[in-house]
């Protein structure tokens, strides 16, 4: 289960918004193959910015690939939350809305985006309905998200990695990966009502509400490099690049699942739109909502595209 320790003093809590998140607990004695991560999570003050940190930790696993290359996936509490955008919030579109409940069943899910040190080892193994470049990316870097990958792309290195480690890998739903970004929040980032450049890598010349121009990094960054995590101990959801997700592009939310699954319309996944999450290295900041997305064709590459990895949660019948 998540674990705080309240380091903010009363005059900074009172700033920070409340919200309402339900969400089950895995007991001690159910789960196996768990370890403990513990991690900083960070949070800026409505008025002045100022970062109040404080620890977490979570459970999660490590899936071994060879002796050099790891994944860490971390355990995803399931809950109810309320997706998308409020007409209220600053750039949100109609495609964010209309805001609904939704109930996602635990999960797990990658700490980072996938790497290229991952990828590399992954696409070295069989080919099973597509070929896999093995060093696709622009900006290199054994540490730094894999990019320049498509939706096929992404779905064959979850088939060949589901094939060599016997586990059932996979893309997030679109309602996973916003229900896993949020971690409990309402704001528009998790951070809070706005993000800054020295916590996150997009295109720092722009801001969204009170925040501050910085860097533009004009690249991805390495993963966790920000050293800053949301309360399930997840990193760069905000930025870095854009992630795909198993769903459909949809226009809006009239008529979505309210459990958490994939809302897929076209049985030909080679000519359907697929969406993509959390805004990438060169957007502006409200690409980097919570809430925003977009969709492209799903065998659509480039520099700004990568992915995040699904799992079920590791529970005892």
């Amino acid at each position: 289960m998540v674990e705080v320790s309240d380091a903010a003093s009363s005059d900074v809590v009172d700033d920070l918004q409340e919200f309402e998140f339900e969400y089950g607990v895995f007991e001690e004695e159910q789960v196996e193959g768990l370890q403990t991560f513990e991690f900083e999570i960070l949070t800026l003050e409505k008025k002045t910015l100022t970062p109040v940190k404080r620890r977490g930790q979570v459970q999660g696993y490590v899936e071994r690939l060879g002796d050099d290359v790891a994944i860490e996936m971390m355990q995803i509490l399931g809950g109810t939350f309320m997706m998308g955008a409020p007409k209220g919030e600053t750039n949100s579109g109609v495609s964010e809305r209309p805001t609904h409940s939704v109930t996602v069943p635990s999960f797990s899910m990658g700490r980072y985006p996938v790497t290229q040190a991952q990828w590399r080892f992954v696409a070295g193994l069989p080919q099973v309905d597509r070929k896999l470049d093995l060093d696709p990316s622009r900006f290199k870097g054994d540490d730094r998200p894999v990019e320049q990958v498509s939706w096929l792309e992404a779905i064959e290195f979850c088939t060949r990695l589901s094939k060599y480690t016997g586990q059932d890998y996979r893309l997030p739903t679109e309602a996973e990966w916003e229900y896993a970004c949020r971690a409990g929040t309402k704001t528009p980032f998790h951070f809070g009502e706005t993000i800054l450049p020295d916590i996150a890598n997009y295109d720092g010349n722009y801001t969204y509400g009170s925040g501050v121009k910085g860097l533009y990094r004009e690249g991805t960054t390495p993963v966790g490099s920000f050293q800053i995590a949301n309360s399930f101990g997840l990193y760069d959801m905000h930025g870095n690049v854009w992630e795909w997700c198993m769903d459909d592009w949809h226009d809006d939310y009239k008529k979505a699942p309210g459990d958490g699954s994939a809302w897929i319309d076209n049985k030909s996944p080679e000519k359907a739109l697929k969406v993509l999450r959390g805004g990438s290295w060169n957007t502006v900041p409200r690409d980097c909502r919570s809430a925003s997305r977009i969709g492209l064709s799903s065998d659509f590459r480039i520099y700004r595209f990568g992915f995040r990895l699904c799992s079920p949660a590791r529970i005892l019948p």
